[in-house]
């Protein structure tokens, strides 16, 4: 099983990057996004449930967007009007069975993890 994040990169506040997170080897009930910066846990950002049940960290509400194509197997994080205090490296992790709502935002429910992509945003 791997996940391979892409999609990082600089960007000025107020622009727009989309993340990708492919998975390979099996399909996921649930999927999230964390981001970390240096000497910091790692965040919770999004998450989903199968294709619909979306969760959203207060800091990114409203701003970004998780979905996913089941046919390509990607999970994918849109990200839009976008401040310096996003500024981190992006990891996607994915859990087999379905997660359970109070878990969604442990780093500790998702089983796999992708290896991060670094997201600039400059003021």
């Amino acid at each position: 099983v791997q996940l391979q994040a892409s999609g990082g990169g600089l960007v000025q506040a107020g622009g727009s990057l989309r993340l990708a997170c492919a998975a390979s080897g099996r399909t996921f009930n649930g999927v999230a996004w964390f981001r970390q910066t240096p000497g910091k846990e790692r965040e919770f950002v999004a998450a989903l449930r199968r294709s619909r049940d979306n969760t959203y960290a207060d800091s990114v509400k409203g701003r970004f967007t998780i979905s996913r194509d089941n046919a390509k197997n990607t999970v994918y994080l849109q990200m839009n009007s976008l401040k310096p205090e996003d500024t981190a490296v992006y990891y996607c992790g994915a859990k087999s069975n379905y997660p359970i709502t109070s878990a969604l935002r442990l780093v500790a429910t998702y089983e796999y993890w992708g290896q991060g992509t670094l997201v600039t945003v400059s003021s």
